[in-house]
């Protein structure tokens, strides 16, 4: 018996020290002309040698920041350890939703998160730096931006996933800042289709993008998602669809990123 719990104890060090980094660092974008804070997260392994690792981009939601999977989801670092991938998580500025604003020259965040950030973790970390070994996923408004971005630049990300995402902001006029991004929606949001991540589904060809969605069947993006899904399955683009009972909460994205890094560990295979 006493051997048996110094087994255990010697697993538990061993696991102990064994546990993935996490740095924080500022990255500069010069299209917007400051830095934002990022968490990056390195499994144990990445200290020991010149190995290069494939890298997961994760999004944080609307009022969020660039510390919220690792606080929310702490997780998430025993999972950069099992699948032995970094996980990059940006700040997206509590609203940006992830694109260049066209009414807001300050707000450059398509730019900043598929090139300027994807560029310096390239330049500074032992990445693998092609798409086959680029993911990017997120959580509600980072859910859009995951979407949108991968979509929009297949030169740099191999596979996207969104959790809650809202897929179609024209819906939602009176929220989340989304009129100081976009500006005035117009009838039935028509100046706002083309930063929708429906609307960018006429880029996407079959085979050329791994695609997972999911959401909790309580959510207020549930209907989007549907309809998102279901232009998907018209276009003859394949994806991994799921829903499952939840809300739009951390207790459903806590479930999901499990899901999903593991979807994205299938893709780097």
């Amino acid at each position: 018996m006493k051997r048996l719990a110094r087994l255990l104890l010697l697993i538990c060090l061993v696991q102990t020290a064994r546990a993935a980094d996490v740095d924080t660092v500022n990255i500069y974008s010069d299209k917007m002309h400051r830095a934002y804070k990022c968490v990056v997260i390195t499994p144990s392994s990445y200290k020991n040698g010149t190995r290069r690792y494939p890298v997961v981009y994760l999004l944080h939601g609307a009022g969020g920041n660039y510390a919220n999977w690792v606080k929310n989801v702490p997780m998430v670092k025993e999972l950069a350890d099992a699948y032995q991938c970094m996980i990059v998580c940006p700040d997206g500025a509590v609203s940006s939703w992830y694109f260049d604003s066209p009414v807001d020259s300050s707000m450059r965040f398509e730019t900043y998160v598929s090139k300027e950030i994807p560029a310096y973790i390239d330049r500074h970390y032992q990445t693998l730096p092609e798409p086959a070994h680029r993911a990017i996923a997120g959580l509600s408004m980072g859910g859009h931006g995951a979407l949108f971005l991968a979509i929009r630049h297949s030169d740099v990300f191999g596979a996207a996933g969104s959790m809650s995402g809202g897929v179609d902001l024209r819906p939602f006029p009176k929220n989340w800042d989304l009129a100081k991004r976009l500006g005035p929606p117009g009838t039935d949001g028509a100046n706002w289709t083309d930063y929708t991540v429906i609307k960018q589904i006429e880029r996407l060809k079959p085979g050329t993008l791994s695609l997972i969605i999911d959401c909790g069947v309580k959510d207020f993006f549930i209907d989007v998602n549907r309809d998102l899904h279901k232009k998907l399955l018209l276009a003859g683009i394949d994806h991994d669809y799921t829903e499952r009972p939840g809300e739009h909460n951390w207790a459903y994205w806590g479930n999901a990123i499990r899901y999903q890094l593991l979807f994205f560990h299938q893709f780097f295979q």
